[in-house]
Protein backbone atom coordinates (compact mmCIF):
# COMPACT_ATOMS: atom_id res chain seq x y z
CA UNK A 1 0.00 0.00 0.00
CA UNK A 2 1.54 3.30 -0.74
CA UNK A 3 1.71 5.94 1.42
CA UNK A 4 -0.68 8.40 -0.78
CA UNK A 5 -3.16 5.75 -0.20
CA UNK A 6 -2.95 5.31 3.36
CA UNK A 7 -3.07 9.16 3.45
CA UNK A 8 -6.16 9.35 0.88
CA UNK A 9 -7.67 6.45 4.02
CA UNK A 10 -7.13 8.32 7.04
CA UNK A 11 -8.75 11.84 5.11
CA UNK A 12 -11.95 9.71 5.02
CA UNK A 13 -11.56 8.04 8.14
CA UNK A 14 -9.38 9.76 10.46
CA UNK A 15 -6.54 9.45 12.46
CA UNK A 16 -6.35 6.79 14.91
CA UNK A 17 -3.02 6.76 16.42
CA UNK A 18 -3.64 2.82 17.49
CA UNK A 19 -3.75 2.00 13.83
CA UNK A 20 -1.44 4.06 12.28
CA UNK A 21 1.68 1.53 12.96
CA UNK A 22 0.38 -1.61 11.66
CA UNK A 23 -0.80 0.52 8.71
CA UNK A 24 2.85 2.22 7.90
CA UNK A 25 4.17 -1.67 8.70
CA UNK A 26 1.45 -3.13 5.81
CA UNK A 27 2.69 -0.04 3.38
CA UNK A 28 6.65 -0.85 4.24
CA UNK A 29 7.50 -2.79 7.08
CA UNK A 30 10.92 -2.41 6.48
CA UNK A 31 11.58 1.56 6.86
CA UNK A 32 14.19 1.96 9.98
CA UNK A 33 13.41 3.91 13.01
CA UNK A 34 16.11 4.87 15.13
CA UNK A 35 16.43 6.02 18.61
CA UNK A 36 18.97 8.07 20.64
CA UNK A 37 18.26 6.33 24.02
CA UNK A 38 16.67 3.34 25.19
CA UNK A 39 13.02 2.77 25.85
CA UNK A 40 12.14 2.53 29.51
CA UNK A 41 8.99 0.10 28.62
CA UNK A 42 10.63 -2.16 26.52
CA UNK A 43 14.60 -1.93 27.59
CA UNK A 44 15.66 -5.03 25.36
CA UNK A 45 14.10 -3.80 22.09
CA UNK A 46 17.43 -1.65 21.46
CA UNK A 47 17.37 1.58 19.50
CA UNK A 48 17.27 0.58 15.93
CA UNK A 49 14.07 -0.72 15.15
CA UNK A 50 11.96 -1.26 11.43
CA UNK A 51 8.58 0.22 11.05
CA UNK A 52 7.05 -3.95 11.81
CA UNK A 53 9.11 -3.94 14.83
CA UNK A 54 8.28 -0.62 16.05
CA UNK A 55 4.66 -1.62 15.38
CA UNK A 56 4.85 -5.07 17.29
CA UNK A 57 5.68 -3.28 20.14
CA UNK A 58 2.76 -1.29 20.37
CA UNK A 59 0.32 -4.31 19.67
CA UNK A 60 2.67 -6.11 22.17
CA UNK A 61 1.77 -2.56 24.79
CA UNK A 62 -1.80 -2.40 23.94
CA UNK A 63 -2.20 -6.01 24.86
CA UNK A 64 -0.18 -5.01 27.98
CA UNK A 65 -2.82 -2.19 28.95
CA UNK A 66 -5.57 -4.45 28.29
CA UNK A 67 -4.71 -7.05 30.79
CA UNK A 68 -3.75 -4.25 33.41
CA UNK A 69 -7.82 -4.10 32.63
CA UNK A 70 -7.87 -0.75 30.69
CA UNK A 71 -10.89 -1.00 28.60
CA UNK A 72 -12.49 1.37 26.06
CA UNK A 73 -13.75 4.20 26.62
CA UNK A 74 -11.41 4.94 29.69
CA UNK A 75 -8.99 8.26 30.30
CA UNK A 76 -5.56 6.75 30.71
CA UNK A 77 -3.10 9.14 31.72
CA UNK A 78 0.92 8.69 30.22
CA UNK A 79 2.84 11.12 32.63
CA UNK A 80 6.45 9.67 32.72
CA UNK A 81 9.94 10.22 32.16
CA UNK A 82 10.87 12.19 28.90
CA UNK A 83 11.17 9.12 25.81
CA UNK A 84 9.80 7.93 22.65
CA UNK A 85 7.54 5.35 24.44
CA UNK A 86 5.60 7.78 25.66
CA UNK A 87 4.41 7.83 22.21
CA UNK A 88 3.91 4.17 22.18
CA UNK A 89 1.95 3.97 25.13
CA UNK A 90 -0.48 6.79 23.86
CA UNK A 91 -0.34 4.55 21.10
CA UNK A 92 -0.70 1.27 22.80
CA UNK A 93 -3.36 2.77 24.54
CA UNK A 94 -5.46 4.27 21.46
CA UNK A 95 -5.44 0.79 19.80
CA UNK A 96 -7.70 -0.82 22.80
CA UNK A 97 -10.53 2.35 22.52
CA UNK A 98 -8.93 3.70 25.66
CA UNK A 99 -8.11 7.77 25.38
CA UNK A 100 -4.64 9.11 25.76
CA UNK A 101 -4.04 11.59 28.13
CA UNK A 102 -0.58 13.23 27.22
CA UNK A 103 1.07 15.36 29.87
CA UNK A 104 4.25 16.30 29.98
CA UNK A 105 7.39 14.95 32.12
CA UNK A 106 7.82 18.56 32.84
CA UNK A 107 4.88 19.05 35.19
CA UNK A 108 5.04 18.88 38.62
CA UNK A 109 3.31 16.72 40.61
CA UNK A 110 0.72 19.30 41.96
CA UNK A 111 -0.07 20.03 38.72
CA UNK A 112 -0.92 16.04 37.87
CA UNK A 113 -2.82 15.53 40.39
CA UNK A 114 -4.95 18.61 39.80
CA UNK A 115 -5.35 17.76 36.04
CA UNK A 116 -6.57 13.52 37.30
CA UNK A 117 -9.18 15.91 38.93
CA UNK A 118 -10.29 17.27 36.27
CA UNK A 119 -10.29 14.16 34.60
CA UNK A 120 -12.70 12.16 36.85
CA UNK A 121 -10.27 8.97 38.24
CA UNK A 122 -8.57 8.11 35.18
CA UNK A 123 -6.20 5.84 34.76
CA UNK A 124 -2.59 6.64 35.86
CA UNK A 125 0.41 5.42 33.68
CA UNK A 126 3.83 6.42 35.12
CA UNK A 127 7.39 5.13 36.03
CA UNK A 128 8.82 4.69 39.57
CA UNK A 129 11.31 8.17 38.86
CA UNK A 130 7.85 10.15 38.80
CA UNK A 131 6.27 8.69 41.96
CA UNK A 132 9.79 9.09 44.00
CA UNK A 133 9.91 12.70 42.79
CA UNK A 134 6.82 13.61 44.69
CA UNK A 135 3.95 11.91 42.59
CA UNK A 136 3.49 8.78 45.62
CA UNK A 137 2.41 11.66 47.93
CA UNK A 138 -0.57 12.50 46.04
CA UNK A 139 -3.67 10.97 46.73
CA UNK A 140 -3.30 8.21 43.84
CA UNK A 141 -5.88 6.00 45.75
CA UNK A 142 -8.66 8.99 45.42
CA UNK A 143 -7.86 10.53 42.22
CA UNK A 144 -7.03 7.63 39.86
CA UNK A 145 -8.83 4.24 38.86
CA UNK A 146 -5.42 2.32 38.51
CA UNK A 147 -1.73 2.94 38.89
CA UNK A 148 0.29 1.19 36.25
CA UNK A 149 3.64 2.00 36.03
CA UNK A 150 6.17 0.88 33.04
CA UNK A 151 8.90 -1.31 34.75
CA UNK A 152 9.73 -1.89 38.77
CA UNK A 153 7.76 -2.55 41.56
CA UNK A 154 5.67 -0.12 43.91
CA UNK A 155 3.68 -0.61 46.54
CA UNK A 156 -0.34 -0.04 44.96
CA UNK A 157 1.06 -0.28 41.09
CA UNK A 158 0.81 -2.85 38.53
CA UNK A 159 3.88 -3.37 36.42
CA UNK A 160 3.82 -3.38 32.70
CA UNK A 161 6.97 -5.73 32.61
CA UNK A 162 4.88 -8.07 34.73
CA UNK A 163 2.08 -8.57 31.78
CA UNK A 164 4.94 -9.94 29.28
CA UNK A 165 3.44 -12.48 26.82
CA UNK A 166 -0.17 -11.08 27.79
CA UNK A 167 -2.19 -12.22 24.56
CA UNK A 168 -3.07 -9.59 21.96
CA UNK A 169 -6.06 -8.11 21.41
CA UNK A 170 -8.53 -6.96 18.48
CA UNK A 171 -7.59 -3.09 18.16
CA UNK A 172 -10.79 -0.94 18.81
CA UNK A 173 -11.91 2.22 16.32
CA UNK A 174 -12.77 5.19 17.94
CA UNK A 175 -15.97 6.95 16.67
CA UNK A 176 -14.39 9.77 14.00
CA UNK A 177 -15.73 12.42 16.15
CA UNK A 178 -15.21 11.47 19.82
CA UNK A 179 -12.27 12.15 21.41
CA UNK A 180 -9.03 10.57 20.88
CA UNK A 181 -6.53 11.87 22.34
CA UNK A 182 -6.32 14.88 25.13
CA UNK A 183 -3.19 17.21 25.03
CA UNK A 184 -2.70 20.31 27.24
CA UNK A 185 -1.87 23.77 26.58
CA UNK A 186 1.57 25.18 27.86
CA UNK A 187 0.16 26.45 30.87
CA UNK A 188 1.91 29.79 30.75
CA UNK A 189 -0.72 31.75 32.61
CA UNK A 190 -1.80 28.78 34.91
CA UNK A 191 -3.33 25.73 35.30
CA UNK A 192 -2.61 23.82 31.46
CA UNK A 193 -5.88 23.23 29.77
CA UNK A 194 -6.72 20.15 28.46
CA UNK A 195 -6.94 19.42 24.79
CA UNK A 196 -9.06 17.31 23.12
CA UNK A 197 -8.33 15.99 19.60
CA UNK A 198 -10.65 13.64 17.29
CA UNK A 199 -9.64 11.29 15.05
CA UNK A 200 -10.94 13.83 12.35
CA UNK A 201 -9.43 16.81 13.70
CA UNK A 202 -6.04 14.95 13.72
CA UNK A 203 -6.54 14.02 10.23
CA UNK A 204 -7.56 17.38 8.68
CA UNK A 205 -4.33 18.53 10.68
CA UNK A 206 -2.06 16.53 8.24
CA UNK A 207 -3.42 18.38 5.18
CA UNK A 208 -0.80 20.94 4.57
CA UNK A 209 2.04 19.35 6.25
CA UNK A 210 1.42 16.53 3.48
CA UNK A 211 2.24 19.07 0.97
CA UNK A 212 5.57 20.59 2.77
CA UNK A 213 7.29 16.70 2.80
CA UNK A 214 6.28 16.05 -1.11
CA UNK A 215 9.29 18.91 -1.39
CA UNK A 216 11.43 15.75 -0.30
CA UNK A 217 12.28 13.90 -3.88
CA UNK A 218 14.57 11.16 -1.62
CA UNK A 219 13.45 8.68 0.86
CA UNK A 220 15.85 11.07 3.55
CA UNK A 221 15.86 10.72 6.69
CA UNK A 222 13.35 12.76 9.49
CA UNK A 223 15.18 13.81 12.37
CA UNK A 224 12.33 14.65 14.99
CA UNK A 225 13.23 16.43 18.34
CA UNK A 226 9.63 17.71 19.83
CA UNK A 227 8.03 16.20 23.22
CA UNK A 228 7.07 13.11 22.80
CA UNK A 229 3.54 13.70 24.32
CA UNK A 230 2.56 17.44 22.58
CA UNK A 231 0.14 17.12 19.71
CA UNK A 232 2.43 18.17 17.30
CA UNK A 233 4.17 15.18 17.43
CA UNK A 234 1.37 12.73 16.56
CA UNK A 235 1.30 14.93 13.40
CA UNK A 236 5.43 14.82 13.09
CA UNK A 237 5.30 10.69 13.60
CA UNK A 238 1.39 10.06 11.42
CA UNK A 239 3.30 11.70 8.73
CA UNK A 240 6.67 10.03 8.75
CA UNK A 241 5.34 6.96 8.79
CA UNK A 242 2.67 7.61 6.10
CA UNK A 243 5.39 8.88 3.90
CA UNK A 244 7.27 5.71 4.75
CA UNK A 245 10.56 7.45 5.49
CA UNK A 246 13.94 6.63 7.69
CA UNK A 247 13.14 8.16 11.29
CA UNK A 248 15.97 9.69 13.83
CA UNK A 249 14.12 10.00 17.21
CA UNK A 250 16.16 12.46 19.55
CA UNK A 251 15.39 12.89 22.98
CA UNK A 252 18.65 14.58 23.68
CA UNK A 253 19.10 18.10 22.73
CA UNK A 254 23.03 18.60 23.81
CA UNK A 255 24.67 19.83 20.31
CA UNK A 256 27.28 17.54 20.64
CA UNK A 257 25.21 14.55 20.58
CA UNK A 258 22.84 15.82 18.20
CA UNK A 259 25.88 16.19 15.86
CA UNK A 260 27.03 12.74 16.25
CA UNK A 261 23.71 11.64 15.56
CA UNK A 262 23.25 13.66 12.61
CA UNK A 263 26.75 13.05 10.98
CA UNK A 264 25.90 9.18 11.31
CA UNK A 265 22.38 9.70 9.40
CA UNK A 266 22.33 12.43 7.49
CA UNK A 267 18.92 13.92 7.92
CA UNK A 268 17.39 15.62 5.10
CA UNK A 269 14.29 16.95 7.04
CA UNK A 270 14.79 18.09 10.49
CA UNK A 271 11.67 19.53 12.62
CA UNK A 272 12.82 20.46 16.12
CA UNK A 273 11.50 23.04 18.93
CA UNK A 274 12.48 26.78 18.36
CA UNK A 275 15.02 26.66 21.03
CA UNK A 276 16.66 23.62 20.42
CA UNK A 277 17.63 25.08 17.03
CA UNK A 278 18.87 28.30 19.11
CA UNK A 279 20.79 25.85 21.17
CA UNK A 280 22.18 24.34 18.06
CA UNK A 281 23.67 27.50 16.20
CA UNK A 282 26.85 27.32 16.55
CA UNK A 283 26.94 23.52 15.43
CA UNK A 284 26.83 25.60 11.88
CA UNK A 285 30.31 26.34 12.21
CA UNK A 286 31.43 22.95 12.57
CA UNK A 287 33.86 21.75 10.35
CA UNK A 288 32.18 18.09 10.20
CA UNK A 289 28.96 20.28 9.03
CA UNK A 290 26.26 18.54 10.60
CA UNK A 291 23.37 20.13 8.97
CA UNK A 292 25.52 19.65 5.63
CA UNK A 293 22.78 16.73 4.41
CA UNK A 294 19.51 18.85 5.52
CA UNK A 295 16.99 19.57 2.74
CA UNK A 296 14.10 21.21 4.94
CA UNK A 297 14.46 22.63 8.34
CA UNK A 298 11.04 23.24 10.11
CA UNK A 299 9.89 24.50 13.55
CA UNK A 300 6.67 25.35 15.18
CA UNK A 301 5.54 25.92 18.65
CA UNK A 302 6.98 29.67 19.25
CA UNK A 303 8.75 32.51 17.57
CA UNK A 304 11.66 31.39 15.63
CA UNK A 305 14.78 34.27 14.92
CA UNK A 306 15.84 34.86 11.85
CA UNK A 307 19.30 35.07 12.83
CA UNK A 308 18.92 31.12 13.99
CA UNK A 309 17.17 30.07 10.40
CA UNK A 310 19.99 31.67 8.80
CA UNK A 311 22.88 30.31 10.33
CA UNK A 312 21.26 26.80 9.90
CA UNK A 313 20.74 27.67 6.42
CA UNK A 314 23.85 28.56 5.39
CA UNK A 315 25.11 25.41 6.95
CA UNK A 316 23.32 23.21 4.77
CA UNK A 317 24.82 21.99 1.32
CA UNK A 318 21.44 21.09 -0.22
CA UNK A 319 20.91 23.19 -3.16
CA UNK A 320 17.18 24.96 -2.56
CA UNK A 321 17.75 24.54 1.15
CA UNK A 322 14.65 26.11 2.83
CA UNK A 323 13.11 26.86 6.55
CA UNK A 324 9.65 26.16 6.53
CA UNK A 325 8.15 28.08 10.13
CA UNK A 326 4.16 27.13 11.01
CA UNK A 327 2.28 29.27 12.79
CA UNK A 328 0.08 27.65 15.18
CA UNK A 329 -1.25 26.70 18.33
CA UNK A 330 -2.57 22.93 19.97
CA UNK A 331 -5.81 24.23 19.95
CA UNK A 332 -5.97 24.86 16.36
CA UNK A 333 -3.18 23.28 14.48
CA UNK A 334 -1.22 24.53 12.14
CA UNK A 335 -2.86 28.03 10.60
CA UNK A 336 -0.34 29.59 8.44
CA UNK A 337 3.32 29.07 6.89
CA UNK A 338 6.18 30.61 5.48
CA UNK A 339 9.37 29.61 3.48
CA UNK A 340 12.70 30.79 4.32
CA UNK A 341 15.62 30.29 2.04
CA UNK A 342 19.80 30.74 2.75
CA UNK A 343 19.71 34.16 0.60
CA UNK A 344 16.81 36.02 2.37
CA UNK A 345 16.82 34.43 5.49
CA UNK A 346 19.07 37.20 7.70
CA UNK A 347 17.38 39.94 6.69
CA UNK A 348 13.50 38.94 7.07
CA UNK A 349 10.74 40.09 9.00
CA UNK A 350 10.30 37.56 11.91
CA UNK A 351 7.46 38.58 12.56
CA UNK A 352 5.65 37.73 8.88
CA UNK A 353 4.91 34.38 10.17
CA UNK A 354 3.10 33.60 6.32
CA UNK A 355 0.27 32.69 4.21
CA UNK A 356 -2.71 30.51 4.75
CA UNK A 357 -1.84 27.32 3.05
CA UNK A 358 -3.01 25.92 0.29
CA UNK A 359 -5.38 22.59 -0.27
CA UNK A 360 -8.51 22.86 2.18
CA UNK A 361 -5.96 24.40 5.14
CA UNK A 362 -7.58 26.73 8.00
CA UNK A 363 -8.76 30.58 7.25
CA UNK A 364 -7.00 33.10 9.30
CA UNK A 365 -8.38 36.66 9.97
CA UNK A 366 -7.14 39.70 12.08
CA UNK A 367 -10.13 41.25 14.08
CA UNK A 368 -9.93 44.68 15.80
CA UNK A 369 -9.80 44.67 19.29
CA UNK A 370 -11.04 48.63 19.70
CA UNK A 371 -13.22 49.02 16.73
CA UNK A 372 -10.13 50.56 14.42
CA UNK A 373 -9.30 48.47 11.63
CA UNK A 374 -6.14 46.71 12.36
CA UNK A 375 -3.12 47.69 11.26
CA UNK A 376 0.76 47.42 12.25
CA UNK A 377 0.51 50.52 14.26
CA UNK A 378 -3.27 49.02 15.94
CA UNK A 379 -2.78 45.18 15.80
CA UNK A 380 -5.84 42.99 16.60
CA UNK A 381 -6.71 39.83 17.75
CA UNK A 382 -5.99 36.68 15.28
CA UNK A 383 -8.50 33.97 14.66
CA UNK A 384 -8.74 30.45 12.50
CA UNK A 385 -11.25 28.68 11.54
CA UNK A 386 -11.70 25.13 9.51
CA UNK A 387 -12.34 21.55 10.55
CA UNK A 388 -9.16 20.65 12.15
CA UNK A 389 -10.26 23.00 15.40
CA UNK A 390 -9.69 20.66 18.52
CA UNK A 391 -13.28 19.69 19.74
CA UNK A 392 -12.98 21.70 23.24
CA UNK A 393 -11.25 21.50 26.62
CA UNK A 394 -12.20 18.49 28.90
CA UNK A 395 -14.68 19.41 31.84
CA UNK A 396 -13.98 23.18 30.65
CA UNK A 397 -16.49 24.03 28.23
CA UNK A 398 -17.21 27.58 29.34
CA UNK A 399 -13.09 28.51 28.52
CA UNK A 400 -13.60 26.77 25.35
CA UNK A 401 -16.20 28.73 24.63
CA UNK A 402 -14.96 31.84 25.66
CA UNK A 403 -12.33 31.57 22.58
CA UNK A 404 -14.74 30.54 19.99
CA UNK A 405 -16.89 32.61 17.82
CA UNK A 406 -18.77 30.32 15.48
CA UNK A 407 -16.65 28.83 13.36
CA UNK A 408 -13.61 30.94 14.49
CA UNK A 409 -11.17 30.36 17.39
CA UNK A 410 -9.27 33.28 19.02
CA UNK A 411 -5.70 32.38 19.73
CA UNK A 412 -4.83 35.15 22.40
CA UNK A 413 -2.29 36.77 19.81
CA UNK A 414 -2.46 39.58 18.27
CA UNK A 415 -1.55 41.13 14.83
CA UNK A 416 -2.04 42.37 11.56
CA UNK A 417 -2.61 41.39 8.07
CA UNK A 418 -0.55 42.73 5.14
CA UNK A 419 -2.01 44.24 1.64
CA UNK A 420 -0.20 41.01 -0.05
CA UNK A 421 -2.03 38.74 3.06
CA UNK A 422 0.67 37.97 5.41
CA UNK A 423 -0.07 37.26 8.59
CA UNK A 424 2.12 39.39 11.20
CA UNK A 425 2.10 38.01 14.75
CA UNK A 426 3.52 40.87 17.39
CA UNK A 427 3.06 39.27 20.79
CA UNK A 428 0.67 37.25 23.00
CA UNK A 429 -2.12 39.78 23.95
CA UNK A 430 -0.98 38.83 27.63
CA UNK A 431 2.76 39.60 26.70
CA UNK A 432 1.90 43.41 25.44
CA UNK A 433 3.94 45.71 27.07
CA UNK A 434 3.04 49.68 27.10
CA UNK A 435 5.50 51.80 24.81
CA UNK A 436 6.47 48.69 22.45
CA UNK A 437 4.97 47.74 19.16
CA UNK A 438 6.00 43.97 19.55
CA UNK A 439 8.73 42.21 22.26
CA UNK A 440 9.47 39.71 19.42
CA UNK A 441 10.18 42.33 16.92
CA UNK A 442 13.11 44.15 19.10
CA UNK A 443 14.20 40.41 20.40
CA UNK A 444 14.65 39.28 16.69
CA UNK A 445 16.30 42.26 15.78
CA UNK A 446 18.77 42.77 18.85
CA UNK A 447 19.92 39.17 18.47
CA UNK A 448 20.69 39.79 14.95
CA UNK A 449 23.03 42.35 16.04
CA UNK A 450 24.62 40.25 18.81
CA UNK A 451 25.96 37.20 17.88
CA UNK A 452 27.24 36.53 21.19
CA UNK A 453 23.33 36.72 22.82
CA UNK A 454 22.29 33.18 23.25
CA UNK A 455 18.99 34.19 24.64
CA UNK A 456 16.53 37.62 24.75
CA UNK A 457 13.42 38.21 26.50
CA UNK A 458 11.87 41.48 26.99
CA UNK A 459 9.47 41.59 29.87
CA UNK A 460 7.74 44.31 32.19
CA UNK A 461 9.81 45.16 34.84
CA UNK A 462 8.88 46.51 38.05
CA UNK A 463 7.50 50.02 37.07
CA UNK A 464 5.81 47.86 33.76
CA UNK A 465 8.75 49.19 32.04
CA UNK A 466 9.99 46.92 28.65
CA UNK A 467 13.31 45.71 30.40
CA UNK A 468 15.36 42.78 28.12
CA UNK A 469 16.37 39.56 30.19
CA UNK A 470 19.84 38.36 28.40
CA UNK A 471 21.66 35.32 28.41
CA UNK A 472 25.13 35.09 26.66
CA UNK A 473 27.38 31.98 25.35
CA UNK A 474 28.84 30.67 28.63
CA UNK A 475 27.51 33.07 30.90
CA UNK A 476 30.27 35.74 29.29
CA UNK A 477 30.04 39.38 30.39
CA UNK A 478 28.65 41.43 27.28
CA UNK A 479 29.90 44.65 26.75
CA UNK A 480 28.01 47.27 27.79
CA UNK A 481 28.43 49.17 24.52
CA UNK A 482 28.04 46.82 21.77
CA UNK A 483 24.52 46.61 23.76
CA UNK A 484 23.67 50.62 23.32
CA UNK A 485 24.97 50.57 19.48
CA UNK A 486 22.53 47.33 19.03
CA UNK A 487 19.65 48.90 20.80
CA UNK A 488 19.56 52.81 19.39
CA UNK A 489 16.30 51.58 17.70
CA UNK A 490 14.70 51.11 20.83
CA UNK A 491 15.06 53.63 23.59
CA UNK A 492 12.35 52.49 25.47
CA UNK A 493 14.16 50.24 26.53
CA UNK A 494 15.59 49.44 30.18
CA UNK A 495 18.94 48.40 30.96
CA UNK A 496 19.54 44.81 30.06
CA UNK A 497 19.62 41.67 33.55
CA UNK A 498 21.92 39.45 32.77
CA UNK A 499 20.94 35.89 34.23
CA UNK A 500 22.22 32.33 33.70
CA UNK A 501 19.93 31.06 30.48
CA UNK A 502 19.00 27.67 33.14
CA UNK A 503 17.45 30.20 35.21
CA UNK A 504 15.04 31.16 32.85
CA UNK A 505 11.26 29.49 33.63
CA UNK A 506 10.45 27.12 30.81
CA UNK A 507 7.08 25.39 29.50
CA UNK A 508 7.28 22.09 28.38
CA UNK A 509 8.00 22.75 24.75
CA UNK A 510 10.84 25.26 26.24
CA UNK A 511 8.65 28.43 25.63
CA UNK A 512 10.28 31.10 27.68
CA UNK A 513 6.88 31.68 30.55
CA UNK A 514 6.90 35.45 30.38
CA UNK A 515 4.92 36.54 33.28
CA UNK A 516 6.68 34.02 35.41
CA UNK A 517 9.60 35.88 34.34
CA UNK A 518 8.43 39.19 34.77
CA UNK A 519 7.79 38.19 38.00
CA UNK A 520 10.72 36.64 38.79
CA UNK A 521 12.84 39.76 37.25
CA UNK A 522 10.59 42.13 39.91
CA UNK A 523 11.82 40.27 42.49
CA UNK A 524 15.21 40.26 42.02
CA UNK A 525 15.28 43.60 41.26
CA UNK A 526 13.09 44.73 44.23
CA UNK A 527 15.21 42.67 46.59
CA UNK A 528 18.66 44.54 45.38
CA UNK A 529 16.61 48.17 45.38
Amino acid sequence: MKGSTLYASIQKRGLHLGLLPQMAAAANGSAPITLDHDLDVLPRTGRRLTVAQFADAVDDLAARLAAAGVRPDERIVIHKSANADIWMLGAAASRIGAVPVMLSPALDAATIAALMARLQQPTLLTDTAKLDAGLAKEDLDHLTRRVLIVAGERAGTQSLADLAHAPRVAPVVRPIDEAAVITHTSGTTGLPKLVVHTPRTQGIRLVPQWRLLALMRKKDTVAIHIPFVHSRMVAAMSLALLKQLPILLLNDSDPDSVAEHFLAHRPGFVEALPNSLMDWEDLAGDPRRPFASVKVFSSTFDAIHPRTMSRLLNASRRPGALFFQIYGQSEVGPAVGRAYFRTSAHKANGRCVGWAMPYGAARVRVVSRNGRPPSAKNPGFIEVAWPGLAKTYFAEQDRYDVNRNGAWWRTGDVGYRTKLGCLHMLDREVDMIEGVRSSLEVEDVVLGRLPELSELVVVPGPGDEPTPVICTTDDTPLDPARWRAAVTDFPQLADPVHIPQAQLPRTATLKVQRIALSHQLQQRLTDTA
